[in-house]
C-alpha cells in the first residue's frame, strides 16, 4: 500500500485553468435522448464486462421495503428499505449527519446518537490532511477513532479538491448560471488550486500550501484507511458554468476512474480482508443534461458498485427531475445517495424521486449563525426579542436542547460569543431534520407521505412571524 510519502511526487509548475468553454446550452434543454442509451450505453463508452463482484460484497446489503404510491394510485420512485452495513443497520429514507473531520461540530457523538442519527459521514479531503489516514487506520478506523458505533461514510475528497481547487469558499454558486466565460469555475478574486489531469488531479492544501495528488488508487487507499462502512468513488465535479463538451468530456473521466476506483478497491479488500467489508459507491455526474445523467446511470450502474452518489451541480428547481431521471435508470436494489441537501422542500423532493440517503453541513453551519429550525420556518435567535423567551426553541421538540433550556438562555449564550450556544442550537437542528427524514420514512409505509409533504411545507415556507414566545 502506498505511503502518505508515496502521494507527494513532484508537482508540476504551475496551475493551469481547467477546459472550461462559455456555457452553451440552458438548463434541462439538453439534445433528444440518443437511441443507443435506450438500454446500454454506446459502443466504447459502456463499463468492462470482465469486472465481476467481489465475493465479500455480499457483507454489505440494501434491501426495499415499502414503494411510494402517489394519491391516484400510481407508483412514485420513493421507497423504504434498509442498508446493512458492519457496524450496523440504516432504515432509509436517513438522513445522515456530517462529520467532515470525524467530528459533527460542537457536537459530542453521544449527542448525535440520542438525538436519533444513524449514521455519519466525514470527509476523505479533510482526514487525509490532518491527521492523516493512517492514524485512523491505527486507530481502528473512522468511528472507533471518533467513539461513533453506528454506520459511517466518507466521500471521495472529489468534491472538496474541485471546489476549493476552483476558489469557491465553502459551497458553489449554483445560481450564477448566466455568466459566461474562459474559466467562470473560479471565483473572483480566488486562486486556483486544484487541476485536473487524466491520471487525477494536482492540489495545494488550503492548511498550509503544499503540493499533493489524487487519483482513483490514492482515493481508495486513503478511503481504506480511514475506514468508513461506505465510500464514494473519486470523480471529477463540474459546475453549471462547464460548455456541454466539457461536461461529455468530464463524464467519460469519471466513468474511467470509477473502473479504477473498483479495481483498486477490490485490491485493497484482499489485501486487508482482515478488516470489515467496505462498500463502494459510484457517483452520477452529467449536470443538468438528461442523456448524460442517463448514461453514467448506465455506465456505472453495469459495474460491481455497491451503491451510487447522485451528485454534481444541480439547481434547486431541477433537483427532482434529475434525481428521478438516476433513480429510474439506476439499479433497484441498491441504494442512492444525494449528496449536499438538508432543506425540507429539497428532502421531500428527492424522497419523493427515489433517494435514499442524503447528507448536508447545514443544520450545524446555521447554528453557528444562530439560526434555528422550527415548522414555521427557519429563524435567527440573535434578535431581540428572545432576550426574554423563556420557551423552548421549539414547542413539543423532544430533543436535548428544548427539554433543557429556553431561547432567552441560548440568545445570551450567542451574545456573549460563548461556544455552548452553537452546540445547543446544532443538536436542536440536527434533531428537527433527522426527525422530518423518519416522519417522511414512516408515512412512505403507512400511505400519507403527500398529506405530510403538504402539511410540513405549506407551514415551514408560509413565511409568517415567529409564532412562539412573547
Amino acid at each position: 500500500m502506498p505511503s502518505h510519502a508515496d502521494f507527494l511526487a513532484t508537482p508540476p509548475q504551475g496551475i493551469p485553468s481547467p477546459h472550461a468553454a462559455p456555457r452553451d446550452v440552458p438548463p434541462l434543454k439538453a439534445p433528444p435522448l440518443d437511441a443507443s442509451l435506450a438500454g446500454h450505453a454506446p459502443p466504447g463508452a459502456a463499463a468492462d464486462p470482465a469486472v465481476r463482484p467481489h465475493p465479500r460484497q455480499g457483507e454489505f446489503g440494501f434491501t426495499v421495503g415499502t414503494r411510494l404510491c402517489r394519491p391516484d394510485g400510481s407508483p412514485a420512485l420513493g421507497r423504504t428499505g434498509t442498508i446493512t452495513t458492519p457496524h450496523g443497520r440504516i432504515r432509509t429514507p436517513a438522513f445522515v449527519t456530517v462529520g467532515t473531520k470525524a467530528t459533527v461540530k460542537t457536537v459530542l457523538p453521544e449527542s448525535v446518537r440520542e438525538l436519533g442519527a444513524q449514521a455519519v459521514l466525514a470527509n476523505a479531503y479533510h482526514l487525509y490532511l490532518q491527521p492523516g489516514a493512517d492514524v485512523l487506520d491505527e486507530a481502528g478506523g473512522l468511528g472507533a477513532f471518533m467513539n461513533w458505533d453506528g454506520p459511517t461514510f466518507t466521500d471521495s475528497g472529489g468534491f472538496q479538491v474541485m471546489s476549493l481547487g476552483s476558489g469557491f469558499k465553502k459551497v458553489i454558486d449554483m445560481t450564477a448560471v448566466e455568466t459566461s466565460g474562459a474559466d467562470d469555475a473560479v471565483a473572483p478574486g480566488k486562486e486556483r488550486l486544484a487541476n485536473v489531469d487524466e491520471d487525477g488531479v494536482w492540489f495545494k492544501s488550503h492548511l498550509n500550501g503544499d503540493m499533493h495528488r489524487f487519483s482513483p488508487e490514492i482515493s481508495m487507499g486513503v478511503q481504506h484507511r480511514i475506514g468508513a462502512d461506505i465510500m464514494f468513488a473519486f470523480d471529477e465535479l463540474t459546475t453549471l458554468h462547464n460548455s456541454r463538451s466539457y461536461q461529455v468530456e468530464s463524464l467519460e473521466r469519471t466513468r474511467r476512474w470509477a473502473e479504477r476506483c473498483i479495481a483498486e478497491h477490490f485490491r485493497l479488500t484482499d489485501e486487508r480482508a482482515h478488516k470489515p467489508y467496505q462498500a463502494l459507491f459510484g457517483v452520477i455526474q452529467g449536470a443538468q443534461y438528461r442523456d448524460l445523467r442517463r448514461k453514467a446511470c448506465l455506465d456505472l450502474g453495469a459495474l460491481p458498485f455497491d451503491g451510487f452518489g447522485i451528485g454534481g451541480a444541480l439547481e434547486k428547481e431541477n433537483l427532482g427531475t434529475i434525481v428521478g431521471w438516476c433513480s429510474a435508470a439506476l439499479p433497484e436494489d441498491k441504494p442512492r445517495h444525494l449528496l449536499g441537501i438538508s432543506e425540507p422542500d429539497d428532502l421531500f423532493t428527492a424522497i419523493e424521486n427515489g433517494a435514499d440517503t442524503f447528507d448536508c453541513v447545514s443544520p450545524t453551519r446555521v447554528a453557528r449563525n444562530s439560526a434555528f429550525y422550527t415548522p414555521h420556518g427557519r429563524f435567527n435567535l440573535a434578535g431581540q426579542r428572545y432576550k426574554r423567551d423563556f420557551t423552548p426553541l421549539q414547542e413539543g421538540c423532544d430533543c436535548y436542547t428544548c427539554a433543557n433550556y429556553t431561547r432567552a438562555y441560548i440568545h445570551h449564550l450567542y451574545k456573549a460569543k460563548e461556544m455552548l450556544s452553537h452546540t445547543l442550537i446544532s443538536i436542536h437542528n440536527e434533531r428537527f431534520v433527522v426527525r422530518m427524514v423518519d416522519n417522511a420514512r414512516e408515512a412512505i409505509g403507512n400511505g400519507t407521505f403527500f398529506e405530510l409533504k403538504e402539511r410540513t411545507l405549506s407551514a415551514y415556507y408560509a413565511g409568517k412571524p415567529d409564532p412562539q414566545g412573547p
